[in-house]
């Protein structure tokens, strides 16, 4: 059987709380495992659990008593280290106009496909960790989805809420085969109108190092800047195994620019970004 992962990504931040929460199951060979990770400001924590009592539907993952999706996130998790209970509800999502992957969807071989669920939706609810109280009311959400075998050797990720929308991009190195290129997948949300870079629509990389990203595709330019990571580790697949130890700043100082022709939309630096890059400094 072919080594593969597929997981969620689901995050959830108030104007003083972050919380993400990422479902995944793993296959190597024969053996199949399930995880469930938390990131919070400045913590992360692995569960690991039999593959079997791993279920999805189309908008829904159950990891035992676990439950994620569409309606939201109901955690029930005790371990010696551990204790997680809550269930936070999700409010309208907003998809995006048509998958994020594009015609790239349709390629054979890639290492990893990505998906975007929710740009933007209202989060509500209630979580203790470890006895600490993570509260939403009418917080912000997003989620988004990844499967295949492997995260990208090199990477960079970002999402970040702001007055006015939502926005990621993420660029990497790909490997097709022999042919490797550099991919680019990135949408703003901003005053309900849905901008998308891609690289099948002609996105490019102008600059990507020391922590900063510049891309253009035609008259549209996004820069993001990781200014100050809090990094936590967390696991990523590598051939269907989570091996893999990436870090990711669930909030971090990070600075954005957004420019369309001669004008530039916004320009921001927030306290509340969240960043990973897994590129050479």
């Amino acid at each position: 059987m072919d080594d593969f992962f597929y997981g969620w990504y689901l995050k959830c931040q108030s104007d003083t709380q972050t919380l993400a929460v990422i479902p995944a199951v793993h296959q190597v060979g024969n053996r199949n495992t399930c995880s469930i990770q938390i990131i919070t400001e400045n913590e992360a924590w692995t569960f690991t659990f039999p593959g079997e009592i791993f279920f999805r539907t189309n908008r829904n993952i159950y990891i035992g008593e676990n439950r994620f999706g569409k309606d939201g996130i109901c955690l029930n998790v005790k371990t010696s280290q551990i204790t997680v209970k809550g269930e936070l509800f999700f409010g309208r999502l907003w998809p995006l106009q048509y998958p994020i992957m594009g015609p790239f969807s349709l390629l054979p071989f890639m290492e990893c496909r990505h998906g975007v669920w929710s740009m933007l939706h209202s989060v509500s609810g209630k979580l203790l960790v470890n006895g600490k109280e993570y509260c939403f009311r009418n917080a912000g959400g997003y989620w988004e989805g990844d499967c295949g075998h492997s995260f990208p050797k090199n990477y960079a990720w970002t999402q970040c809420f702001f007055t006015g929308g939502s926005l990621m991009l993420s660029v990497a190195d790909i490997p097709i085969g022999r042919v490797r290129f550099t991919g680019i997948i990135g949408v703003v949300l901003w005053q309900g109108r849905e901008y998308r870079f891609a690289t099948y629509l002609g996105a490019k990389v102008l600059y990507i190092k020391n922590k900063r990203i510049s891309v253009m595709q035609g008259h549209l330019k996004l820069e993001a800047g990781l200014l100050k990571e809090n990094g936590q580790p967390l696991k990523a697949p590598q051939r269907g195994d989570m091996a893999r130890t990436i870090h990711e700043s669930a909030t971090c100082q990070a600075f954005y620019r957004f420019i369309k022709g001669k004008r530039t939309l916004f320009t921001f630096t927030t306290p509340r970004a969240s960043f990973e890059y897994e590129y050479p400094l």
